[in-house]
């Protein structure tokens, strides 16, 4: 099985949570989106959050290129 990929975007500040719902919207608009595709929102603290994707490995630099993620880990 193919690894999978989270690509995160952080958000920082004291509107972090609202941008991270408001960005998880527009992974969902994105062309490359597909509804079997994970995406969310975690709060880590009141000023840091993220919104994540989760994609398999091979599609990853396509996804990357596009999106412009800030960061990515291995997904659980």
């Amino acid at each position: 099985m193919d690894k999978r990929i989270k690509l995160i975007w952080d958000f920082r500040g004291p509107q972090s949570r609202e941008t991270a719902r408001h960005f998880e919207l527009h992974l969902r608009e994105s062309p490359l989106f597909k509804p079997d595709i994970p995406t969310g929102v975690e709060h880590l603290s009141e000023m840091h959050s993220l919104a994540f994707m989760v994609v398999a490995a091979s599609e990853m630099p396509e996804f990357r290129d596009a999106l412009k993620p800030h960061r990515g880990s291995l997904a659980e």
